[in-house]
């Protein structure tokens, strides 16, 4: 075994490492973002730029928490106090109030045995080389496929630690075999969703998504901080981050922005394919999805914020697909919503230093 101080020494230089490459990625994107919102708004001001900088600087820390303030400011045309740079939350805040946490949500085919609550759409379940029916009774492998298929010819599999539309198949019945089980890995099985017609109308075959994103303040109290529909492409079979349309919605009453962004930062405002516009539609059953989205949170509150991704099907039935408990994403939400999190104080929780 190596000396304590060496030890400490290589952890402290791979802590180092991460750190830097963490940072200039999210530097990479968020370049590549403003390049993309100043291509077709103009040039930002300086000024709100170098308020962007010094608010980086002096109160988050680091310059290098300044790349996402930018194109939130351009997206903005101004700049607003309060914002969390997408790098900082991952790096500060999600270390800090979520720990180890946050990787539940990792493990998919935990959730609906966690929050006890049938919303989660489970159907089977395929974990270290055993196959469970719905209660999380163990069946025969062979016996999967009438289970799953019993009501439908096409399931969904999710694997586990996966997020963001990865690791997302669609299965059909005449594909499934013990084989194709196998090779999947650990995971869940979900009922194929037919869309609720708000979503069906802008005609992609990928299950539109509403992300919510809820907090737990100090005191405990759960609150919806963000909200945007995820619309996938006419070619997408599940929403991509890659390919998604995103659009934000009032969080008193659903009601959609007129204007939504690809995935490059392009704003539209109609979805690019059927050409259905945002202005004046509104999410379905919104006020009761996020009384079960708090619900939910309520009962998991040690991982301080999480996204949830709901969507509401053909007969109305609100459905969780996931949650995402560890690093669910907060740039969209604070550039085109934010500041989400101001009254929070994480701009003063203790961080890391970066490179100024």
């Amino acid at each position: 075994m190596l000396p304590v101080p060496v030890e400490a020494v290589l952890r402290s230089s791979w802590k180092d490492l991460r750190r830097r490459v963490f940072h200039r990625r999210h530097a990479s994107e968020a370049h590549a973002a403003l390049t993309n919102i100043e291509f077709r708004r103009g040039k930002t001001d300086p000024a709100e730029l170098r308020a962007a900088e010094a608010y980086a600087r002096d109160v988050l820390g680091s310059a290098c928490y300044a790349p996402w303030l930018y194109v939130y400011t351009a997206l903005n045309g101004r700049f607003k106090e309060g914002w969390i740079p997408d790098n900082f939350y991952g790096w500060v805040v999600v270390p800090l109030l979520k720990g180890h946490y946050g990787k539940v949500s990792e493990l998919k085919t935990m959730s609906r045995q966690l929050f006890q609550d049938d919303v989660f759409p489970d159907i089977g379940y395929h974990v270290n080389g055993i196959c469970f029916s719905p209660d999380y009774a163990a069946i025969p492998c062979s016996d999967l496929e009438q289970t799953l298929f019993s009501n439908t010819d096409k399931v969904a599999f999710k694997s586990d630690q996966t997020g963001q539309g990865k690791g997302v198949i669609i299965l059909d019945r005449q594909d499934f075999g013990a084989v194709t089980i196998r090779s999947l890995g650990n995971g869940v099985f979900q009922r194929f969703i037919c869309q609720h017609q708000t979503f069906a109308q802008f005609g992609s075959e990928a299950v539109a998504t509403i992300r919510f994103t809820t907090v737990v303040n100090d005191g405990g109290a759960v609150s919806l901080r963000a909200c945007y529909l995820r619309l996938g492409r006419a070619a997408d079979g599940h929403v991509r981050p890659d390919t998604e349309v995103c659009v934000s919605a009032d969080l008193t009453d659903g009601g959609l922005q007129s204007t939504g962004y690809q995935s490059d930062w392009t704003n539209i405002d109609a979805h690019p394919d059927s050409k259905v516009q945002f202005d004046g539609l509104g999410l379905p059953r919104f006020r009761q999805c996020v009384d079960k989205v708090l619900e939910l949170h309520a009962k998991f509150p040690f991982a301080r914020c999480v996204g949830w991704d709901v969507t509401v099907d053909v007969t109305g039935e609100i459905v969780v697909l996931e949650w995402n408990a560890e690093y669910n994403d907060v740039k969209f939400s604070e550039a085109t919503q934010g500041p989400c999190f101001a009254d929070l104080g994480w701009e003063k929780l203790s961080q890391p230093g970066c490179n100024k």
